[in-house]
């Protein structure tokens, strides 16, 4: 199906998608990871290293606290059936730090529904920071 725009069904599907990636329940279910990152998906982590589909599928499960809903989300059809989702995240860790990082995902619509070809998280910090 080739669309040059979104539904908003559309919308709150990526949405609910690429929060479900910052949910320990879901971001840990290998059925859901292997359904929804592309066969040739990567990523640049907010440290610098980068990560293929397979170092993400055997990621070890551990606790995520991230703020959700994510900040400052926007989403953008960048070519047909091509979603990039924009947003800013904030995850508190074990030491009660709160680590930022300027976020970009995009998405590609297939037969099978929508799978996260490439991910990218760049730190950042804050003007007025959270409290």
């Amino acid at each position: 199906m080739r669309q040059s725009e979104l539904s908003p069904a559309d919308i709150a599907l990526l949405i609910s998608l690429e929060e479900a990636m910052w949910r320990a329940q879901t971001r840990f279910d290998q059925a859901f990871m292997e359904r929804h990152l592309a066969a040739d998906f990567i990523e640049l982590g907010r440290s610098g290293r980068i990560y293929d589909r397979a170092q993400c599928l055997a990621a070890a499960p551990q606790p995520i606290n991230c703020r959700l809903p994510l900040s400052n989300l926007r989403v953008r059809l960048v070519a047909a059936d091509t979603v990039q989702l924009l947003y800013d995240s904030c995850v508190t860790q074990v030491t009660g730090e709160l680590e930022y990082t300027h976020r970009s995902s995009l998405w590609t619509r297939t037969a099978d529904g929508w799978v996260m070809r490439f991910h990218q998280g760049t730190p950042f910090v804050p003007e007025v920071p959270d409290a």
